[in-house]
């Protein structure tokens, strides 16, 4: 792990005097004296060139880095160039830590990321960990293989490939993996080494090694990594050098008999312009999806963030409201609880379903848009067993042209796609075929029990 160090102390603290300044004319005074001024000036590492701002309690952590994480990470690049990374941790210590963005971030990344380190387990955030992911159906098979891959038992699978929509909690299992990994091997042995990057980090180290003709360190450092962690795979599509280098590593790893834990936004056979010989070494461990949380998962989320907040009073109305008005990310439900509870601190208010509503139109009428057709085609497979692909292909068979009728059918009543919009998704049908859809399936569920059942089933397990 490398070493923390302070190379120019009093640089930084003229730094942070002076971008304190900035922010304080740029929020205002309230803002800056609720949120701001507390914040102190921490570690950093040379290495990796990370800046510590400690702040005083986990939730203030979470906030900061939810509402200024741009702001911070820009003046600190403004104001110094070796500092990269910049993280709002608690100022007990690393007990608690909350990563904002890489100074330079890819158009791609969320505004808070995980920390990239080649540390071992105490590097990465304490709380992600397995006690903290909560499961049910949507996620249970997930969670299970990352417990087994973190187990002290060598897995029988390897590699891990976890796939599932963004925001819904794959990186936190790979932090949970690496957490009990490093604790069940010992953080003073060579067996704790642990290794964790995103691909696009992957990448970007990659042909930095080449430019400076020193790819043997690069790959060394891969190499003597017991366990790998490799966040967004999908974004080493169609990098040719790139694909190949990641190949060997893979293979020199697993033959080594390391772990290698991997997410993804799909999995490995739609991940397009994707070398075969990955695919066919991803596909060759565990495949495991993660669903978008159901309902009662993510009440029983709220229920332990409204615990960690205590004693702020969060009604049951609100937790509800939340819970069933945002489902379209984990990480989007829990910043949107973070925004409003820090508000109503901030204005002295009271938590109610008005105040709600008012702090988070925006967030909640997003959410409510984004059901898309994608969804609505394989949701609609599955209830009625067959292949999502079969959404777009010509066959009218009964088995399959009923179901695509009712795809069509919930298109049209939970997006705001057009009819020709709707009938190219379905395999480039005209928009008369959608209204045929439409029309046939609206008369059905007059006339047929079982198909109203089935449309309103399904239009549920849509929202959530």
């Amino acid at each position: 792990m490398p070493s923390e160090q302070q190379p120019d102390r009093v640089a930084l603290e003229r730094n942070w005097d002076e971008i304190r300044s900035g922010l304080r004319r740029a929020v205002g005074v309230r803002v800056f004296d609720q949120w701001i001024r507390p914040l102190r000036l921490g570690t950093f590492c040379a290495l990796s060139g990370t800046l510590d701002l400690e702040a005083p309690s986990e939730f203030s952590a979470s906030y900061v880095s939810s509402n200024f994480a741009s702001r911070l990470s820009l003046a600190w690049r403004a104001a110094a160039l070796d500092v990269r990374d910049v993280r709002v941790v608690r100022a007990s210590g690393a007990a608690e830590s909350v990563t904002i963005a890489p100074v330079i971030a890819a158009p791609h990344a969320p505004e808070m990321r995980p920390r990239e380190t080649g540390g071992r387990a105490p590097r990465f955030e304490p709380r992600h960990d397995f006690a903290s992911f909560m499961t049910d159906e949507s996620n249970v098979l997930a969670c299970s293989a990352a417990k087994a891959m973190a187990g002290v038992v060598t897995p029988r699978f390897n590699p891990l490939f976890l796939h599932g929509p963004t925001g819904f909690g794959k990186t936190h299992l790979l932090h949970a993996i690496a957490r009990a990994y490093g604790e069940g091997q010992g953080r003073d042995t060579a067996e704790g080494t642990i290794l964790y990057m995103s691909a696009e980090r992957f990448m970007n180290e990659f042909v930095a090694a080449i430019r400076v003709n020193d790819t043997f360190a690069f790959k060394a450092r891969l190499r003597a990594a017991r366990m790998l962690l490799i966040d967004d795979i999908q974004f080493i599509a169609g990098k040719g050098p790139t694909q190949e280098e990641f190949l060997h590593t893979l293979n020199d790893l697993i033959d080594s008999g390391a772990r290698i834990a991997i997410t993804a936004d799909r999995p490995p056979q739609q991940l397009g312009a994707v070398d075969p010989r990955i695919l066919s070494r991803l596909s060759g461990g565990l495949v495991a999806d993660i669903q978008p949380a159901s309902l009662d998962l993510r009440l029983k989320i709220l229920a332990a963030r409204r615990e960690a907040v205590a004693p702020i009073s969060v009604p049951d109305d609100v937790v509800t409201l939340l819970a069933r008005s945002i489902r379209t990310s984990i990480r989007e439900l829990e910043g949107a609880f973070n925004k409003l509870v820090a508000y109503a601190q901030l204005v002295d208010k009271a938590i109610t379903v008005d105040l709600a509503q008012s702090m988070l139109a925006e967030a909640l009428r997003a959410s409510n848009r984004r059901i898309t057709i994608d969804e609505i085609q394989k949701v609609c497979a599955a209830h009625y067993r067959i292949d999502a692909s079969e959404m777009r292909s010509h066959r009218r068979a009964r088995a399959v042209a009923r179901p695509r009728q009712v795809a069509m059918y919930l298109a049209k009543k939970l997006t705001p796609r057009s009819l020709p919009e709707i009938g190219r998704v379905f395999g480039g049908r005209d928009h008369s075929t959608v209204i045929h859809a439409v029309r046939t399936i609206e008369a059905m569920r007059l006339d047929n029990p079982d198909m109203d059942a089935d449309i309103r089933a399904l239009q549920k397990q849509l929202e959530g």
